[in-house]
């Protein structure tokens, strides 16, 4: 009776190990899922701040070469304007926190260990 109990335990780990690294892989493609859409908008803010420094060029320019009042460089300004704004809302959406990583996997982790010193503070029989 005594070698299936060993064979058990061993069982029952291989089971918990590889439980908690499945859980590991799915929690990490999650994580990893999060971060691509943060460096999409980052992109998307820095494409923004670039249209927005040619439209103000193109204005400023447009600006200084007619004297006699052209409007296209006025929308030009306007647009440059609007870019900026853009710019400024996908970059201040990157600042807020995101979710906790891995907190299935924390909360799993922290039952194991209120187990484990569950099992230790148990009396062992002899018997």
């Amino acid at each position: 009776m005594e070698d299936a109990s060993p064979a058990n335990w061993i069982e029952a780990l291989m089971t918990l190990i590889s439980s908690r690294v499945a859980l590991i892989q799915y929690e990490a493609r999650q994580s990893a899922k999060c971060g691509v859409k943060r460096v999409v908008r980052m992109v998307a803010a820095v494409l923004c701040l670039f249209f927005t420094w040619i439209l103000l060029l193109a204005g400023a320019l447009g600006a200084i070469a007619s004297a006699s009042g052209w409007p296209w460089y006025w929308l030009a300004i306007a647009a440059a304007g609007l870019h900026l704004l853009v710019a400024f809302l996908l970059a201040s959406s990157c600042n807020k926190p995101g979710t906790a990583a891995f907190p299935i996997t924390r909360a799993e982790f922290q039952k194991d260990r209120e187990w484990i010193e569950n099992i230790q503070k148990k009396p062992k029989s002899n018997g």
